[in-house]
Formats: structure tokens, C-alpha cells, sequence
């Protein structure tokens, strides 16, 4: 059966449209994947017929619309009966009042995504992905992850009977290898950098024909990721949030946020889009440092973060146009804030969190200590992925102790003090 398209793909490097049914990722005229040092451009996004849309209804009324149709106007998929079976979406967001004892002036927000089913924000883009490919009979996905997509994608396949082939580099942390493996994925990990094990999944899907699930390279990604801002709107009681910290690597994640409320800004669902922090790690800013560069200079990355380590960006223009059209705002985090924020975040909340994810939250704590919130304002801290992925970077901040001999009594003076505390 052939599916009439309700969308098109829109380049952001020229502006090419296409309209196109069958597997489709990156616009012909401008991509090139044999340019090295640069991020690459011909990443598409995905247009839907907004004029048609609003014919259903306006406003908060078009919104609720929307929801009871399980966001199918605004998604590449014809039904939700081909998503996974798994709880995906629809995380908690929780309202915190209090910051280490001490009463917030303004609205804090933890957005916190680490629930869904394999424990990280990518389940949102490897469900919509899984369901497209699920709706054309394709059976075998492949993907390069720093570890969470990869983990993502063989869970969400398993869940779905479908074949996985991770490329990971073989340093990522051996949570997210163990993950890919126990989910039955067949993974290939690379002696090298994630941009490397990105650039052969490319070539191989090129070669064998297969389906590519991949970050800045699959439009679909993004159509995923920017349910959690539909999420937020519907949280929040039909209301914008006045800033939102993101993590970033490779300029996904950031874009899928923008993209959700630019759909309900075209719409007419909403006047203004939040302002929106690209947090990035010090060591990891290709992004944020090239903000306002006319030449792309990449270093090579450096962070405890594994999962936003990126030395060449794949969706920078994307993120790049979305930060400068809607006036975003960007800051980077040292590692060492990145884990004094883990800490706050696990002890003050008891939200144990992987240091990509704690990224976001260092990059609130920053503005925090600057006073760069204003009094009752909305913000949302996204926290994307469960900190029991990667155990070995926070153990620079625990202490486990020695342990005694089963007696009451050499635990009374231990008790004293640990309450006192």
C-alpha cells in the first residue's frame, strides 16, 4: 500500500523542498560526505501541512486536538498500533521548590526523561524511527551512538522484533555496551571516536542497503525528540515555560526541543518560543563556540560526558539557525561542575543522573549563582539520561566506606554523626 505523504523535507542549508514517500535523509544537492573537519551540510526537517491543520480548530482547542490523536497531525507516521509496546514519553516532571535548604525565588522544573524504557531522552527519536520503518516493512535498523542511542534503539528494536546494528565506539562506557548486548543487537565497537563509527554506519548503509536511524542524518530523529515539548506544554497547563536547559553534543536534541514548539508556533497554538540554554561541556563546545564563526573550527573533544563528546557536530546548522532565529542563549560547563551538579541533583532530589544529563542541570546551577533567573519565572532543567549508565565518572565524588564488624555498638557513635549531618 502506498502512503500519501502529509509531509515534506525542507533542506536548511538551501531550501530545497521534497516530497517523497520511500527512505529518504539528507538533501541531495547539498550533503557530502566526503568533506572532513566541518559539520556537513543538507540536514533536512520535516514540514507538515500546517494550513490543514489549523483548519480543525485554533488555539488551546487545536492543541487538545492534537493530544486525542496521539500527535499523529505533527508526526511521519500514519499510527501509533506500529510504535513499541514500551512506555516511551511522558515523562515526570517534577516541581522543585527548594535548592540545598534554601527557598527558589522563581519556578524550577526537572524534566526527567531518564524513565523511559531504556533509561534515556533517545527512546523518543528510536520509537518514531522503529514505527516509520515498522509501517515500510523494514526489518533491520542500524545506527552510531556514543552509547545512548545505540542502547536505545536495540531495546526499542527488541521490543518490536526487529534487528539492531550498533556501531559504538569501544571506549563508551561498559553500561551502555552491556545494554546493546543484552538486548540482542548485534554491536560493532569502533577503535576510534563517535565520528568515526558515525561515518561507517553511512557507508555501510550505503553499501548494504539498510535503514539508518542515525542523529543529523535521519530527519525522523528530531520528529521524536520534539514530542517532549509538546509534553511540557500539556504539563505546564497550556502555558510556555520562560527557559529551558538542554544538554548538547551533537545538536540534536537542542533542535528537536525548538522544532516541537516551532510547530505550535506556526500553528498558532503559541506566540513565543522559551528561551532556550545550549549547555555544553568545556571540553565539548564545538557547538556553542562556533555560534558566531563564519569558518567551523573544530577541537577535539575532551569530557567526562560521554554522551555530548562531539568533534564534529552533525546537526550544527540546524541548531545554529534555531539558537540565532529565536535568540537562545548558550553557556559551558566545566567536568568538575558537571559533577558537583550529579551531586546536587542525587542528593537534594534523589534524580541520579549521567553527566550529560547533569550538564543541564550545572548549566542551570550557573546561571543560578549569577542571578540570571529572574523572580517567578518557568524553568525546565531536561535530564536525559540515568546516571547507573556510566558509574565509573562519579567516583571521583563518593566515598564508600569500610566495612565493620556486626555490632550495635560500634554503630552508635556512626548514627550520632550521620544525623547530626
Amino acid at each position: 500500500m502506498v502512503i500519501v505523504n502529509k509531509y515534506i523535507y525542507k533542506c536548511v542549508n538551501c531550501g530545497e523542498t521534497y516530497d517523497r514517500n520511500d527512505i529518504f535523509y539528507v538533501c541531495p544537492k547539498c550533503y557530502d560526505p566526503d568533506i572532513k573537519g566541518s559539520p556537513p551540510k543538507g540536514i533536512l526537517k520535516v514540514k507538515y501541512d500546517y494550513s490543514a491543520i489549523k483548519n480543525k480548530a485554533s488555539g488551546i482547542s487545536l492543541f487538545k486536538n492534537i493530544i486525542s490523536n496521539s500527535l499523529l497531525d505533527l508526526l511521519p507516521i500514519q499510527s501509533i498500533e506500529n510504535q513499541s509496546f514500551l512506555k516511551v514519553g511522558n515523562t515526570p516532571l517534577y516541581q522543585m521548590n527548594v535548592l540545598e535548604n534554601e527557598k527558589l525565588p522563581f519556578q524550577l522544573y526537572l524534566k526527567d526523561d531518564s524513565q523511559n524504557p531504556t533509561y534515556s531522552f533517545k527512546d523518543r527519536a528510536s520509537n518514531l524511527v522503529s514505527a516509520w520503518a515498522k509501517e515500510h516493512t523494514i526489518d533491520t535498523i542500524i545506527t552510531a551512538s556514543t552509547g545512548n542511542a545505540g542502547s536505545s534503539l536495540a531495546g526499542i528494536c527488541a521490543s518490536q522484533n526487529q534487528k539492531a546494528i550498533i556501531f559504538i565506539p569501544a571506549s563508551a562506557p561498559k553500561a551502555k555496551l552491556t545494554q546493546i548486548v543484552m538486548y540482542g543487537a548485534m554491536i560493532i565497537p569502533v577503535d576510534g571516536t563517535y565520528d568515526q563509527a558515525f561515518d561507517l554506519s553511512i557507508k555501510v548503509t550505503n553499501k548494504f542497503g539498510l535503514y539508518n536511524r542515525n542523529t543529523a542524518f535521519n530527519p525522523f530523529t528530531i520528529e521524536g525528540k520534539k514530542t517532549v515539548s509538546l509534553e511540557l506544554y500539556e504539563q505546564l497547563n497550556f502555558q510556555v515555560p520562560d527557559r529551558i536547559f538542554v544538554p548538547v553534543g551533537d545538536g540534536v536534541i537542542i533542535s528537536g526541543v525548538y522544532k516541537g514548539f516551532e510547530d505550535m508556533l506556526e500553528l498558532g497554538i503559541i506566540e513565543k518560543i522559551p528561551e532556550i540554554v545550549a549547555v555544553q561541556a568545556e571540553g565539548s563546545n564545538n557547538i556553542i563556540s562556533n555560534l558566531d564563526s563564519d569558518n567551523f573550527v573544530s577541537k577535539p573533544s575532551n569530557t567526562i560526558a560521554d554522551s555530548i563528546s562531539v568533534d564534529i557536530p552533525g546537526n550544527f546548522y540546524m541548531a545554529r539557525d534555531f539558537i540565532t532565529n529565536y535568540s537562545g542563549k548558550s553557556v559551558s560547563v566545566t567536568d568538575e561542575e558537571i559533577l558537583t551538579a550529579s551531586k546536587i541533583l542525587s542528593s537534594n532530589y534523589g534524580l541520579f543522573m549521567e553527566p550529560a544529563a547533569s550538564a543541564a542541570f550545572a548549566g542551570f546551577y550557573k546561571y543560578f549563582q549569577c542571578n540570571k533567573i529572574n523572580d517567578n519565572s518557568k524553568n525546565i532543567v531536561l535530564l536525559t539520561g540515568n546516571g547507573l549508565k556510566d558509574l565509573n565518572a562519579v567516583q571521583s565524588k563518593i566515598v564508600i566506606p569500610e566495612a565493620i564488624e556486626p555490632n550495635i555498638e560500634k554503630l552508635k557513635d556512626l548514627i550520632k554523626t550521620f544525623r547530626k549531618f
